[in-house]
């Protein structure tokens, strides 16, 4: 099966932000990578995640980001990127994770079992609202490409859409970074 062509870049601002795209595996170290990046000033953090009070083990790793955070940032939890980025930040923006953030847009439009692009519309939001984001922005997000074909239809969906959505974001990020085994490497 083929896989759509991404969609154009969208244009840029002419802002002084720069935009950084952090990929790593499950645990490879990403998300303490992309909050070394952010630099100085009022830092907004986007936690995608929703918690599901039944999975203790998702809230524990909720729970060990949380402590890692300095004090002073401002989380936003639950955050949708693609509507909070319409609104520019006086500091640094964090995004944690892309993964969790579409898996609950596959959620809500109920799209598990939908065709490949039924999720497009939100896909192509957040990579405008990412391209023209004026300040810095620092996104991470999980490479899941690296593996085998996953057994199940859901895990083959993720993986596809996850894959594009990535190419997509490299694309208008300024910098891109893959981390495994917690080691930075610098792609573009």
């Amino acid at each position: 099966m083929s896989q759509p062509d991404p969609v154009p870049p969208v244009s840029r601002t002419s802002g002084t932000g720069r935009r950084t795209l952090v990929l790593g595996g499950a645990r490879s170290g990403k998300s303490a990578f992309a909050e070394s990046q952010v630099g100085e000033g009022p830092v907004r953090y986007l936690a995608t995640a929703i918690p599901d009070p039944a999975d203790t083990d998702f809230a524990a790793r909720i729970a060990a980001h949380r402590a890692r955070r300095p004090a002073g940032w401002t989380v936003l939890d639950g955050a949708d990127p693609a509507t909070v980025l319409r609104i520019a930040h006086p500091g640094p923006t964090l995004v944690d994770d892309i993964g969790t953030w579409l898996t609950a847009r596959l959620d809500a439009r109920g799209a598990w079992d939908e065709p490949r692009g039924t999720i497009t519309p939100d896909t192509d939001a957040l990579v405008a609202a990412v391209g023209q984001y004026p300040g810095r922005l620092v996104l991470v997000t999980p490479e899941v490409g690296l593996g085998v074909i996953p057994a199940t239809r859901s895990g083959r969906l993720f993986r596809d859409e996850i894959g594009t959505l990535n190419q997509r974001l490299a694309h208008v990020c300024d910098e891109v970074y893959f981390v495994l085994a917690g080691l930075p490497t610098r792609l573009k």
